[in-house]
């Protein structure tokens, strides 16, 4: 969504889990938005390497070419086996082998840019970045000259510390000396470091009224997030997990206190830790007892108001859908920079 607001055409989607796919279907129609040009598989993306989608896709592919436009694949493969706090598995994982599939692909169908995210595990721990520098090899030898970043999505708005390692190519001859131009920072609300700089309130006991902090940007706060996209009205704020056990709990985290694995309390007047909900990792409402809502949970992932999920899917698919998601305004934000740089290069 962060790229064809940024006015791309989304031609192909591709996903394996029919929950997700079903619920990116259900998104785009409640925004109103066409149905991508070529529609929908659901299925492994392997199958694009070889049989009829494969021969499909590269069809896709060829035509667009001939019809002079630019094609570009947008992708981030499952992360869990190159997260630290996940699986950690790596390239062995049934996860972690999706990166080297998505890398043969690109290599296969030759698309002029494309775009791979993944978890910083992937860039900073030893043996995956032998890995990742791997597939930047084999990349290479197919053409492609790459540039990487490990981003922040609270650099461009989004009120989430949520690191990732993007890595952008393009095919084009005549793009490899400019690449090296590429700027990163041109559509950064807060880039290097700026956004983490701030006075931010460290955790405090729980009170229903708090008044905000001086010198603090409101804009990356979980208040101005909650209250931007009217998350109490939204068709997904009563979707959340009611406590079994633990309300105790619940009721005496300090707001802020995100310091241990699971049970992490947001502050209303900071910005949330990673929003991801999987090992039993758990976000607490700033002063409520209770989970955040998945409308809560949208909202920290920067996506516009009129965005949501179906209400007939599982809670525990809802924030996985939102927890695997780039954030929007991260999204929108490296598209807007790509953008900036293939119209530099066609002139």
């Amino acid at each position: 969504m962060g790229f064809e607001k940024a006015g791309y055409e989304i031609g192909y989607v591709n996903e394996v889990h029919k929950p997700f796919l079903d619920a990116y279907k259900f998104s785009r129609q409640k925004m109103g938005t066409p149905q991508p040009t070529y529609g929908y598989f659901e299925g492994d993306v392997e199958s694009c390497l070889s049989g009829e989608e494969s021969e499909h896709l590269s069809n896709l592919v060829s035509a667009a070419k001939k019809d002079k436009q630019i094609v570009g694949f947008i992708g981030g493969p499952p992360c869990p086996d190159f997260s630290v706090g996940g699986k950690n598995r790596g390239q062995h994982g049934e996860n972690g082998k999706l990166s080297k599939i998505y890398v043969d692909l690109i290599c296969k169908q030759k698309p002029d840019f494309f775009i791979f995210e993944n978890v910083k595990g992937l860039y900073r721990t030893a043996r995956h970045r032998e890995f990742f520098e791997g597939l930047k090899r084999q990349l290479d030898v197919a053409g492609y000259s790459c540039t990487e970043r490990l981003i922040n999505a609270i650099e461009y708005g989004a009120p989430q510390d949520r690191e990732r390692i993007i890595l952008f190519g393009v095919l084009q001859p005549k793009a490899k000396k400019k690449l090296a131009q590429f700027d990163w920072l041109a559509h950064m609300a807060y880039p290097e470091g700026k956004a983490l700089s701030y006075p931010w309130p460290n955790a405090q006991p729980i009170a229903f009224n708090r008044a905000q902090p001086d010198d603090i940007p409101v804009a990356l706060t979980i208040q101005h997030w909650f209250e931007k996209n009217n998350v109490e009205q939204h068709p997904n704020a009563h979707h959340q997990f009611k406590p079994r056990a633990g309300l105790a709990k619940f009721e005496t985290v300090y707001e802020g206190d995100d310091s241990k694995k699971s049970y992490k309390r947001l502050h209303r007047w900071r910005y949330s830790p990673t929003a991801a909900y999987g090992n039993n990792e758990v976000h607490i409402h700033p002063y409520l007892p209770r989970r955040i809502s998945v409308a809560e949970a949208l909202a920290i992932q920067s996506l516009p108001q009129e965005f949501e999920l179906p209400p007939n899917m599982t809670l525990s698919n809802m924030f996985k859908t939102v927890g695997n998601g780039v954030p929007f305004l991260a999204a929108h934000g490296l598209a807007l920079a790509i953008l900036d740089f293939l119209k530099g290069v066609s002139k």
